[in-house]
């Protein structure tokens, strides 16, 4: 009975033995063949994988070999800070690249003096280059010149876009920020609370030859018009609140007289065109008084003593350094250096926050010639013909004046740098001194719906930089009845200023823009 009963027991244990392995069998056979298990378990990938890799995914600018060719279409003269040119007996070295210790990737054009200037593009897009770097980033290469007689067809750069900066890892940084709008895309509006001060007053710093509520022009239609961005909020300009935001702080125009009226319509807009004895001249502190013979100081410096805001003003028509060649002689010419911040930003800039440069309109061979300029490059009197070309000295001087202040920015972090585009002039039926004429009493038209500046120069050498386009460009080209036209104070007639702005007028704008900015 015993052993019966073992040998049954024993057979059970063996039967559900060989069950479980057939059943086994069978599961892992069936899962080979048909994994449908596996579609409902998670990936390792995913698994406690709260956010994607990388983080949030955002747009970013490249800078691809499409973009420098597009800056040096639209430039002529590009290069790198840090790849200074050599000057020779002959002239330029033939051809300098691009410093790889550079963070701003510029082309490299070449040089020759015996080519022609119908050279294409493919041409010089193949010249090999060799690597010449020098300490001093400061100095620039002449590294340059190529079709300059007939430029290759410009093309446009692409707009700044509002997108969400993010750090190296591509993930969103903690305080969003959003890059400045395009500004420059909008229509002009009525707006009956303007102007936004009254031309009859601000005597006390605007230039009677730009009030042209003293002269004897009749329509102020021009003064009511409000620009009024496409895709983007603009604040009304609030004084109160631009010289708290600027307290402790000095603004500095640096520029031409186009700078100089923008300066006078901000003094203007933040005292609302009256007297005012909290305002103190602090020019003396920057030696901007006038000298002995002068008609007029070189700039003009004012602080607001309630919040210590200083606004002020450097004349600076070619943004080039000048020291005169003879200092004893009193006619001396002047050197011209292309390659060198004027000496009094560079002096003054630590004590900056707000720096708003411009050139343009001086760059031409009259104006050259009259104030006895004369191209230097590295230290060294330009000989090279190509160079000598208005056209490419003022490309090369606008980059090198970018490049450098771009660099300042990374010693104060508090400084904030604007490059104005140029403005307009609207001289019709001939030029300022051959009967040109701007006697229209009515905009162009009133809406500006292109999405990139059409100072291509200025939009090509911020590229790539922390310095900031000012796009006024586009929005003044349609306003052509604002300017000081035929009209003057002491009714005599003579050639039209189509060039400078009626104030209160345009340049007003320039500084609604500005505040918007900072």
């Amino acid at each position: 009975m015993k052993g019966g009963y073992f040998y049954e027991r024993r057979t059970k244990q063996l039967s559900l033995f060989f069950i479980g392995v057939v059943f086994t069998t069978i599961v892992v056979w069936s899962w080979e063949k048909t994994p449908l298990l596996t579609t409902l378990l998670p990936s390792h990938s995913q698994v406690m994988q709260l956010f994607p890799a990388g983080g949030v995914k955002v747009k970013q600018p490249t800078q691809s070999k499409d973009d420098f060719r597009e800056v040096e279409v639209v430039a002529n003269v590009t290069y790198p800070i840090n790849a200074p040119s050599i000057l020779g007996e002959e002239g330029l070295v033939d051809s300098i690249s691009p410093s790889t210790s550079s963070p701003i990737n510029t082309p490299s054009l070449d040089i020759h003096e015996g080519e022609s200037s119908s050279t294409s593009q493919e041409n010089h897009q193949e010249s090999t280059t060799n690597i010449i770097e020098k300490p001093v980033s400061s100095e620039v290469s002449e590294k340059s010149i190529n079709s300059i007689s007939n430029p290759p067809k410009q093309q446009l750069l692409e707009p700044v876009s509002s997108e969400v900066e993010t750090e190296d890892n591509g993930a969103p940084m903690a305080n969003v920020e959003k890059q400045a709008c395009n500004f420059g895309k909008g229509k002009w509006v009525i707006d009956n609370n303007r102007p936004l001060y009254s031309g009859f007053g601000c005597k006390q710093w605007l230039s009677g030859m730009w009030a042209c509520r003293l002269t004897q022009r009749t329509d102020f239609g021009y003064e009511k018009l409000k620009w009024q961005p496409k895709d983007c909020k603009m604040d009304d300009f609030n004084a109160l609140q631009f010289l708290k935001r600027l307290q402790h702080k000095t603004l500095a125009f640096i520029g031409d007289s186009l700078g100089r009226q923008q300066f006078q319509s901000l003094m203007c807009i933040l005292t609302g065109g009256e007297e005012r004895y909290d305002v103190e001249d602090v020019g003396k502190k920057y030696g901007l008084v006038k000298a002995r013979g002068s008609v007029r100081p070189d700039g003009w410096a004012y602080r607001f003593r309630p919040t210590n805001t200083t606004i002020l003003y450097y004349w600076s028509a070619s943004l080039c350094d000048l020291d005169p060649i003879d200092p004893g002689n009193r006619s001396t010419s002047f050197a011209m250096h292309l390659d060198r911040p004027p000496a009094f930003l560079k002096r003054f800039i630590s004590g900056f926050h707000v720096v708003v440069l411009n050139t343009g309109h001086h760059w031409n061979r009259g104006k050259v010639n009259a104030n006895k300029w004369v191209m230097y490059v590295n230290g060294t009197r330009v000989t090279n013909r190509r160079l000598l070309n208005i056209e490419s000295a003022k490309n090369l001087t606008v980059y090198s004046i970018v490049r450098w202040v771009d660099g300042e920015l990374g010693k104060y972090p508090g400084l904030k740098a604007f490059f104005r585009s140029i403005s307009p002039r609207h001289f019709f039926n001939g030029d300022w001194n051959t009967g040109g004429t701007c006697d229209k009493t009515t905009p162009g038209k009133l809406e500006v719906l292109q999405e990139v500046s059409s100072d291509l120069l200025a939009s090509g050498a911020v590229k790539g930089t922390n310095v900031k386009l000012l796009d006024v460009t586009a929005l003044s080209e349609v306003r052509e009845e604002g300017h000081i036209s035929r009209y003057s104070i002491k009714a005599t007639p003579g050639m039209q200023d189509c060039l400078h702005w009626c104030l209160p007028g345009i340049p007003d704008t320039w500084n609604e823009l500005l505040f918007a900015q900072i």
